[in-house]
């Protein structure tokens, strides 16, 4: 961490008051300013919707705060399939966090995270957690029109779920964070800065994450590993359709070079392109789609694909080859290991909410100037005004 990145500006009082803001940062230290955990621990609780969707939520915690907090993604489909994930391999995802552990002291800008096709609330821990370390508070909705439990149930003939619009459970998910702020009694109350709140969504959580940023109070959204185009189901992120009109928010796309599910060329690249200024590209070589959550550690490297072949599931993967191809892509050779890409992406999306919400006094380690400072090449673009 870089005690001058950050401002201390008394108008951001929930921001860590680390050193005095400057604008001399080298273009080499400025790119790492946060790729390592920020000043805060880390919290995390879940919470429900009114229709019964969990809400997993990730936020700075009290001082003093210890402990590790697991998923095990065979346990979050449904029970028919987890009864056939018998290979003891790697399928755990762990973070530093405290369960239910008290926040700390001061208000936090709300950050709702939208899973992608066949994703879960949780997928992308690594990044969620590391965001919360930095001062943020965020919450991420299971998505019934999409999460993986529900996928698996429909494919296996399941009843429907009673699914809602996917940018009706992030707009539901922002209530229910702002409901708490008030209500006395609850973890959050006074906790939670109403008036900065941005949206984050992965593959189709990207689009959905655009739904949202359309809304009023809503200060910008950042897309992962998707573009412009609205909607929830796989074929989303493959459309060549024109995108929408974007709206007029600050927005940040970040892709993977690899990506054979969401194309750079054909999904992202349009989206930057009619995305109205302030907006930032970054295209991180060697990456592909699970870049972006942490399934790639599942499988000793091969993904929830891993799991499933290791456990005698082959067949059903040939039936289904849109699972293979969505579970698969981007953690397989060539695609540069998790723990090279982890803490760009890292970076990137925490300089970027940091500019949002004017923590930094200006951008810092989001510039074509750091383009090379890291394992992998990354193309920056930016459209600034």
């Amino acid at each position: 961490m870089i005690a001058g990145a950050c401002s201390s500006s008394a108008n951001n009082s929930w921001a860590p008051k680390t050193g005095a803001s400057t604008t001399t940062i080298a273009s080499a230290e400025a790119a790492k300013a946060y790729t390592a955990p920020g000043p805060y621990p880390v919290g995390i609780t879940t919470l429900e919707l009114a229709g019964g969707a969990k809400v997993e939520v990730w936020y700075p915690a009290a001082p003093g705060t210890t402990g590790k907090d697991s998923y095990d993604v065979r346990k979050l489909v449904p029970p028919t399939v987890t009864k056939l994930l018998t290979a003891s391999i790697p399928a755990i995802y762990t973070i530093d966090a405290g369960r239910d552990a008290p926040v700390a002291d001061g208000t936090f800008p709300l950050v709702l995270f939208s899973h992608g096709f066949s994703g879960i609330r949780q997928q992308s821990s690594f990044l969620t957690s590391h965001i919360a370390s930095w001062g943020f508070i965020v919450a991420a909705p299971d998505h019934w029109s999409r999460d993986l439990y529900h996928v698996l149930d429909g494919v296996l003939g399941g009843k429907p779920a009673k699914a809602a619009d996917s940018v009706d459970d992030l707009r539901h998910t922002r209530t229910l964070l702002t409901d708490d702020n008030t209500r006395p009694g609850s973890r959050f109350a006074g906790h939670v800065d109403t008036t900065r709140i941005a949206a984050i969504g992965h593959s189709a959580g990207g689009a959905s994450a655009l739904g949202l940023a359309s809304d009023d109070g809503i200060a910008g959204y950042a897309s992962l590993a998707s573009g412009a185009l609205l909607g929830g189901g796989p074929n989303t992120t493959t459309s060549t359709a024109p995108p929408p009109p974007l709206p007029s928010k600050p927005s940040l796309f970040v892709a993977g070079k690899d990506d054979h599910v969401a194309s750079v060329d054909k999904v992202t690249l349009p989206a930057f392109a009619a995305a109205p200024a302030p907006s930032r590209l970054w295209v991180l070589d060697r990456v592909g789609h699970n870049g972006f959550d942490d399934f790639c550690t599942f499988g000793n490297g091969k993904g929830i694909i891993g799991v499933a072949e290791a456990s005698g599931l082959s067949g059903f993967l040939d039936a289904q080859p849109q699972f293979r191809t969505l579970g698969e892509d981007g953690c397989l050779k060539p695609n540069a290991p998790v723990a090279e890409t982890f803490p760009v992406i890292d970076h990137v999306v925490v300089a970027w909410l940091r500019e949002l919400f004017s923590v930094d006094a200006s951008p810092v380690g989001l510039g074509p100037e750091v383009a090379n400072a890291y394992p992998v090449n990354v193309e920056v673009r930016e459209k600034l005004s």
